[in-house]
């Protein structure tokens, strides 16, 4: 934006008719009177000293203009054009009242006895060149540089000061429009509803204030932003439409040039053998052919050919193919289909997929049948997917057919054929095979994750190692995996059931350590780990603790600790235990009083136990089945041959769920009881089951079977 722009031509043309006529006559009578004259701000500072106030340090000036001060270009409306030249008249007036009032304070200081018509004639002289400078355009330039060079009629430092007058007085103006732009924002509506908002939450005072001035400051700077943007397009619209003018006239002039012709642009004819360049490789060379062939083979990997059409006939087999059952055989059906199709990979995927969808019983023969397809270019992602498939559904032969298959196209089972491996060898129990996938995938640099650490945890748990299973437990928290609850859960089960209270003790604490709270079923499988080792008291300190902590214990809890003193025959303490937990409000259960028949049924305390066989039978519910192996020992021990023979009825009908120890103890007992035929037949049933008998065990029977020999009588029965 020019100075000039805050002066209307009407202004211009003022000062200077003011200037020839009234006050220049004023100006110089008053200069012939005045000792000091301002004729020497006309000529060179060499011949005069300049006063100290005018004597300015020469900076980098940086000289603007309000930009909220809008000058619109004079229109043809009376009316429009009227507003605008207001609008510039009033720029211009308060610019020329700040300039000449800076100034005038200045010349006084400089020339304090001057009077008051000589330094109106010195400021109509600067302010007559300002706006000759002005109407050149070069006095802003010279701000904006601040390396303007003295001017023929004023001094260097004179112009100084105007350089530095001008810039202030545009500041201040500048001030004033930001400041009045900003009050109307304070009034705006959003920002009322927001300092609305603000008093309302409990702002007051100082905050309030700072807040509503800082909100109307961004509202003022967002207008700002927008309205420099339009100003920035609508420059470019016009250059645009000037540039499309100026190239249609430029086009209407040389078509209207007679004999000129337009350039045509064309290829040029080729002579002899092109060698195609680019940035200097000789692109014409074979090995680029090779080059293209390994483009188009990779995008047709990206970009895969569609499925070829399927209609006629090839459409009934297709049919018939998706309706097979699975004892059907599928090979001819396909041996048709493949010579009337002639199948590419992408045919066979489809069908596959269709299989997948409509006929997943069918899909393993036909998968495993395309696999030895030449068409179908099987690679190791396909026997990769098909293995995972048939682990997750537990077929393990099937899935070692396809890793075998794998293996004999000479393709070695990749980390996710392993994976699928890990987790299948585990949940079937297998653990060697399962090491073997697992100790695989750690060769080939795979780190585990999760899921195949709690699948090897699983299987050593499941083989009765829960040691090895610790130690992976261990090297998991080694690398920042935290083991969930179930794989806590399940090796304190394992060291449980096994009777190793070292073992249950330290993932019990671990599970601390981890964050995890104590539960009913950690507690009492911690009871039951020292009950197994033979320490009851250990086993009641871990009960105590558990009912201070606030955890009531169920019935399966009291059984486990009763089962601890059995162990040890300390029935004193089980019945102080009883007494105390019915104090509590607690009720025997059918584990409580079951452990407390097989204990009353050792000592051969048999009415007692038919006693408390009796309570579980009025709560309702049958008695468990390993309550007959109790009752089977002690009718066979006390000679009750009925009941003996009853209970042995009931177990031989549900032998499956019978343990080698359960079979020991029924056999033992049957010939202590003098039941030698029966004790046979239970053995067979053992050796039947896979279970060997002990050695003390084999012993009994050939003593039995001897002593039956001789006598070939049954000890007398009650």
């Amino acid at each position: 934006m020019k100075l000039s722009h805050f002066f209307s031509k009407q202004t211009s043309n003022y000062l200077s008719r003011l200037q020839t006529r009234v006050i220049f006559a004023k100006f110089y009578v008053s200069l012939s009177a005045t000792p000091t004259s301002s004729r020497f701000l006309l000529h060179d500072s060499r011949n005069f000293h300049i006063p100290p106030i005018l004597i300015l340090p020469i900076n980098r000036v940086y000289f603007r203009y309000p930009p909220e001060v809008k000058f619109i270009s004079i229109s043809t409306d009376p009316k429009a054009s009227s507003d605008v030249a207001e609008e510039t008249d009033y720029a211009m007036n308060e610019f020329l009242s700040r300039f000449v009032y800076i100034m005038r304070g200045k010349l006084n200081e400089a020339y304090p006895d001057c009077d008051k018509p000589t330094i109106d004639g010195m400021l109509l002289i600067i302010v007559q060149k300002v706006v000759d400078e002005m109407e050149k355009g070069s006095l802003e330039h010279k701000i904006s540089e601040a390396s303007a060079s003295p001017s023929q009629d004023f001094s260097e430092d004179l112009w100084k000061t105007v350089w530095e007058v001008s810039k202030t007085v545009c500041e201040d103006m500048e001030k004033e429009t930001r400041k009045e732009k900003m009050k109307k924002f304070l009034q705006s509506e959003e920002v009322k509803v927001m300092t609305r908002f603000a008093s309302e939450v409990g702002i007051r005072g100082d905050m309030l204030r700072e807040l509503r001035f800082k909100w109307a400051r961004q509202k003022m700077e967002e207008s700002d932003f927008y309205e420099n943007l339009e100003r920035v397009r609508d420059k470019e619209r016009a250059e645009e439409e000037g540039e499309v003018r100026s190239e249609a006239s430029t086009n209407a002039d040389e078509a209207g040039v007679p004999g000129k012709k337009l350039k045509v642009a064309s290829l040029p004819k080729r002579h002899g053998k092109i060698k195609h360049k680019i940035y200097g490789l000789d692109l014409s060379d074979p090995k680029w052919a090779e080059v293209a062939d390994k483009i188009h083979e990779a995008e047709e990997m990206v970009w895969p050919q569609e499925a070829k059409p399927i209609t006629g006939k090839c459409r009934m087999v297709t049919e018939r193919i998706l309706s097979l059952k699975e004892d059907d055989d599928p090979y001819q059906l396909l041996a048709e289909w493949v010579e009337l199709l002639q199948p590419s990979k992408v045919d066979w995927t489809n069908l596959l997929d269709k299989l997948t969808e409509q006929n997943i019983g069918s899909y393993y023969k036909v998968a495993e049948h395309v696999l030895s397809e030449p068409s179908f270019e099987a690679n190791i992602h396909d026997f990769s997917k098909l293995i995972d498939m048939h682990a997750k559904e537990n077929h393990m032969k099937d899935a070692e057919r396809i890793l075998k298959m794998m293996k004999e196209n000479s393709m070695a089972p990749d980390i996710l054929t392993l994976i699928a491996l890990v987790h299948m060898y585990s949940k079937a129990g297998n653990l060697d095979l399962a090491k073997e996938a697992f100790e695989t995938l750690r060769n080939q640099g795979f780190k585990p994750d999760l899921q195949v650490y709690n699948s090897m945890i699983m299987a050593y748990v499941n083989a009765g190692q829960p040691k090895l299973g610790e130690s992976l437990m261990r090297e998991m928290e080694a690398r920042d995996i935290k083991p969930t609850k179930d794989i806590y859960m399940a090796l304190l089960c394992s060291f449980a059931r096994r009777g190793d209270a070292g073992g249950a003790q330290r993932i019990a604490t671990t599970m601390q350590f981890s964050g995890l709270q104590q539960t009913i079923e950690s507690c009492t499988l911690l009871v039951e780990a020292y009950g197994l080792a033979g320490d009851p008291d250990q086993a009641r300190t871990n009960f105590d603790y558990m009912m201070k902590v606030g955890l009531k214990p169920d019935d399966r809890c009291s059984a486990v600790m009763i089962a601890a003193y059995e162990k040890k025959n300390l029935l004193d303490k089980a019945l102080d235990l009883l007494l105390q937990l019915e104090k509590g409000g607690f009720e025997p259960g059918v584990a409580t009083l079951a452990v407390l028949v097989d204990w009353l049924g050792k000592l051969q305390l048999v009415e007692e136990a038919e006693q408390i066989l009796g309570k579980i039978v009025v709560q309702g519910e049958s008695p468990p089945f390993k309550i007959q192996v109790s009752l089977c020992d002690m009718y066979s021990r006390c000679g009750v041959e009925k009941k003996a023979l009853q209970s042995l009825g009931i177990l031989e009908a549900r032998k499956e769920l019978l343990r080698q120890e359960d079979f020991e103890r029924i056999i033992n007992a049957l010939i202590q009881g003098g039941f030698v035929h029966e004790a046979q037949r239970m053995h067979e049933a053992m050796e039947a089951q896979g279970y060997a008998a002990s050695e003390p065990l084999k012993v009994s029977l050939m003593a039995s079977q001897a002593f039956r020999g001789k006598t070939g009588k049954r000890p007398a029965m009650r």
